[in-house]
């Protein structure tokens, strides 16, 4: 496959092979029309060059990120969480904000509102009846 500087050098050739005379005005319009042509493919290839290279940079920041997630976890396998513990949602009654937790915050027995700060108590039994309406299962 032919890169565009070839084509263009293709093409100044063609122009030459034809004699176009820069002194008509078909031929200053074509002969300006190859040095742009010249032009956009000398770009080209300089962008090309620096895809090139931002291409190489990426793949070194990619292999240095993996690395590091390696050092963090370890073997790479993110911690066992479990997603399907059901969650409770609690107002605090001092910004009226909604806080969610999880089985393992109710059994401290209050949670710390991330909103105000304030501490937000609840008995975990009433939560368990269902008899409060500041948690309900979601």
């Amino acid at each position: 496959m032919k890169t565009i500087s070839e084509k263009v050098a293709y093409i100044e050739g063609l122009t030459d092979g034809l004699k176009i005379d820069g002194g008509t005005n078909e031929g200053k319009i074509i002969l300006a029309l190859i040095d742009v042509l010249k032009d956009v493919a000398a770009e080209l290839e300089d962008v090309d060059e620096t895809l090139d290279d931002m291409a190489e940079i990426v793949s070194d920041i990619e292999e240095s990120v993996y690395e590091i997630e390696d050092e963090i976890f370890g073997s790479g396998e993110l911690p066992d969480y479990d997603f399907e513990d059901n969650l409770y949602e609690i107002t605090c009654r001092n910004c009226d904000n909604t806080v969610s937790v999880d089985a393992g915050m109710l059994e401290e027995g209050f949670v710390k509102c991330p909103n105000c700060g304030s501490k937000i108590e609840f008995d975990i039994d009433i939560i368990d009846s269902d008899e409060c309406d500041s948690g309900h299962d979601r």
